[in-house]
């Protein structure tokens, strides 16, 4: 197959691949899109149904789109995915859904070629891997989890109560998405969120306002130094209204420490009290998938996790990150914080191939 050059070649058709194709353009940068699903959106589709976000609307877009309806709502997952596929659809970018990279490789004079499961080619001198934080869900090293006889899912896999209808599922983890699994769950089933530390609760609105709005007015939503205040080193907080609070308060769900080990079908917990237990749910986050960058020697760590600066390739100029976990902020990984993000990745991209004489071409408006 012949070789599709581009200015920028963006890797992901989800939040941050979008918003970074949106960015490229207001810089006068063509680029092309590779996603590798049918449509755009991300991980948003294959979330559970009832998934609303801990952010209003009005803090819940991309560069250059409001969020439709009601500013100070919470939008659902669905509209979340009618939005992306709307704003994809205003995009002056070429997106070429059904393109899973494969392989990036360096080439001559400092670009890269990527090179899709089909085996087509793109050269660029200009890469932003923006498949984010979510796309390889975490099973963490649990004692006795390879061997559970129960049932094992990740809060990837989970879509709805009723199949768990009438069983005993404790559920790793503390954050937004366990609570809201664990409180769905709990009107169908008896559930445990089992953690490492006692939950978190940060007020979802203060004096009438999302926390959201508070944490933009004072600057601790782009903050990066303000990681250890918001998270306290135990994780992300939960937004509540109170309402989670009080739901746990009654004892199911409940909140336990984390178990020593899973034995067969049980749970041995801290106290050395063994309960039988049906399924395992494991709200433990994601990874980024970047498997893509392993033959770019230095891009990744020895785990395979990206090796960046505010989203900036440490070992390969011309190669930038957008939407990952605390890229720069608290809001990296979100609606609100890819397009900023996009712009400082790209804007540090452009300048490394300026100062090396080998800026790519701009679009003529």
């Amino acid at each position: 197959m012949p070789t599709t050059t581009a200015p920028l070649v963006i890797i992901g058709g989800g939040q941050a691949g979008l918003a970074t194709a949106h960015t490229a353009r207001t810089l006068g940068l063509n680029s092309v899109v590779l996603e590798a699903a049918d449509r755009v959106a991300g991980s948003w589709p294959h979330y559970y149904d009832s998934l609303t976000l801990f952010s209003p609307a009005r803090r819940s877009a991309l560069p250059g789109l409001a969020f439709p309806g009601d500013p100070d709502g919470y939008p659902t997952r669905d509209e979340v995915v009618a939005y992306l596929a709307d704003y994809a659809a205003r995009l002056d970018a070429d997106i070429r859904t059904g393109h899973r990279v494969e392989k990036v490789i360096a080439a001559g004079m400092g670009g890269f070629e990527i090179v899709t499961v089909g085996g087509e080619v793109f050269a660029a001198p200009l890469v932003v891997a923006a498949t984010g934080a979510f796309s390889r869900p975490h099973r963490p090293a649990l004692p006795g989890l390879d061997s559970f006889a129960g049932t094992v899912l990740h809060s990837a896999e989970y879509r709805r109560p009723e199949p768990l209808a009438g069983k005993r599922v404790v559920i790793v983890g503390g954050g937004n998405s366990a609570v809201q699994i664990a409180i769905e769950l709990a009107d169908h089933a008896r559930v445990t969120l089992a953690t490492r530390y006692p939950l978190r609760f940060m007020p979802q609105k203060v004096l009438g306002r999302d926390m959201h709005l508070w944490l933009a007015w004072t600057g601790l939503d782009t903050a990066g130094w303000a990681r250890p205040l918001l998270t306290g080193g135990q994780g992300t907080p939960v937004f509540d209204t109170g309402a989670y609070r009080a739901r746990i308060a009654t004892g199911n769900p409940d909140r336990r420490p984390m178990f020593t080990r899973l034995d067969g079908d049980q749970v041995v917990w801290d106290d050395g009290v063994r309960e039988r237990v049906d399924v395992v749910l494991l709200a433990t986050g994601y990874r980024p998938g970047v498997d893509y960058l392993a033959d770019l020697n230095g891009a990744l760590d020895d785990a395979g996790q990206p090796r960046h600066r505010g989203g900036i390739c440490l070992a390969h100029p011309g190669l930038g990150f957008v939407g990952l976990e605390w890229q720069r902020s608290f809001a990296s990984a979100t609606l609100r914080g890819v397009g900023p993000d996009a712009r400082h990745v790209l804007n540090h991209l452009l300048g490394q191939r300026a100062r090396a004489g080998r800026a790519p071409a701009r679009t003529r408006r």
